[in-house]
């Protein structure tokens, strides 16, 4: 339902939520505040001691931005003068996951980059050298002959 007519609070509203960024300085300065240390922590125990590592999330960035859900900060993405900030802040994180392939236990990353775009699939070229098949199948082969 539209305001009503002569209602003063509409005037100058081209509708939908005003953006919580205007400039992509501003952005930019709060996605290098997430990744120099707004994110959350997990201790790993390891054989000299203990370390704290950082936990690097798509939701964990939207929400330190200040957004209510991820797809708000994908919206950003569409807009020309955000869209490069969002990208690095997006492929940095893709990264992350990318190098915790080489640790002991994978499968979150996978599932992580998995829903990040990457696929788990094979491509099997079934041709001769990239060439097509030059002839049918039984092209060949002769029928039987009935023997009475």
């Amino acid at each position: 339902m539209g305001a009503p007519i002569g209602n003063k609070f509409a005037e100058g509203n081209e509708g939908g939520r005003p953006r919580i960024f205007d400039s992509p300085e501003e952005l930019q300065e709060k996605v290098d505040a997430y990744f120099n240390g707004g994110y959350n922590t997990r201790l790993v125990v390891t054989i000299s001691g203990s370390v704290e590592v950082p936990i690097l999330t798509m939701s964990g960035l939207a929400y330190f931005i200040g957004f209510s859900s991820r797809s708000s900060l994908y919206e950003y993405e569409d807009v020309k003068e955000f869209s490069d900030i969002i990208k690095r802040a997006r492929l940095r994180i893709e990264r992350m996951y990318e190098e915790n392939l080489q640790l002991n236990q994978p499968t979150g990353s996978i599932f992580a980059l998995k829903n990040m775009g990457w696929k788990d699939q094979q491509n099997i070229d079934h041709t001769t050298a990239g060439q097509p098949f030059s002839r049918k199948p039984y092209e060949d082969v002769e029928p039987d002959s009935k023997t009475d």
